[in-house]
């Protein structure tokens, strides 16, 4: 699994700068110093630019220091700018959380999440109807989190693309389309009106979709409701100090069983939509 942190730009204003360069970076944590905001990774060789090695790398994203730990693998993006405070630096950081060698007598720590019950949270959907996570029960549900002008292809973009994949593919199964439901939560309320969502939606599932966003809602809420089912999720968003209209955050998908529980965290973009359905499908 990975987690996948920033959908925008950098915290820093260097972003913007002329002179960069950007590299794929991909290598295996060493050490961490959360005071500097320092990483040292072991990485694979950069074509073009460096030789595989190991050396420490400024990181100026805030909440990978509780993912980041010795033993995990990353991709990053690389950014180099001699004109800049720090001339090189990570960003865009996906952690392999399942990759750190096991410890004997340390078991792999699960979501906090798994096994409790989805709090009763009021959101919009698509249509501008109100409703709350108990109008699910009795469904197998799937939940996402999105902002409709993300403009990364691996972020929000993926994660519109497979939900709505798997929306067409549970509209078309007759056994699994009264039982499955899908949902989009939108964390940036001042521009995704519901009806922007449903034309988002409609957007993703394509002119010959099986589904109608029956299967598949997409809801936003206030900024203080918003926050509230992003924080029971585990879900962390920010808006960009650089660019306002950019949102920093990473990705979570949540499967909740029909007896509203939470039976698996997919965090990052590294699942497929069989794999989640497969999940939706257990929980029946």
């Amino acid at each position: 699994m990975l987690l996948l942190s920033g959908c925008g730009t950098t915290t820093s204003t260097e972003s913007n700068s002329a002179n960069q360069k950007r590299y794929d970076l991909r290598g295996t944590v060493v050490s961490v110093d959360k005071l500097q905001k320092r990483a040292k990774i072991d990485h694979e060789d950069i074509p073009g630019f460096m030789e595989r090695m190991t050396m420490d790398f400024p990181i100026h994203e805030n909440w990978v220091w509780e993912d980041l730990v010795p033993g995990v693998q990353i991709r990053a993006e690389l950014v180099v700018d001699s004109s800049a405070k720090d001339p090189y630096w990570l960003e865009k950081i996906s952690i392999v959380a399942n990759s750190a060698p096991n410890r004997p007598g340390v078991e792999e720590k699960q979501p906090e999440q798994i096994g409790k019950t989805v709090p009763d949270l009021s959101l919009m959907n698509e249509e501008g109807k109100k409703f709350t996570f108990k109008d699910y029960r009795g469904k197998a549900l799937a939940v996402t989190f999105i902002y409709r002008e993300c403009p990364l292809p691996e972020f929000c973009i993926k994660m519109s693309s497979q939900f709505s994949q798997m929306a067409n593919q549970i509209a078309s199964d007759p056994e699994a389309k009264d039982k499955i439901r899908l949902l989009s939560i939108s964390f940036d309320p001042q521009r995704d009106t519901p009806e922007k969502l449903k034309q988002y939606g409609l957007g993703y599932l394509g002119k010959d979709a099986k589904d109608d966003l029956t299967v598949w809602n997409l809801a936003v809420g206030t900024d203080k409701e918003v926050r509230a089912v992003a924080d029971f999720f585990g879900l962390k968003y920010e808006t960009d100090a650089a660019d306002k209209a950019q949102i920093n955050h990473s990705l979570v998908t949540a499967v909740i069983a029909p007896d509203g529980k939470v039976t698996r965290i997919f965090t990052g973009g590294r699942w497929t939509p069989d794999e989640v359905l497969a999940e939706l499908k257990r929980t029946l």
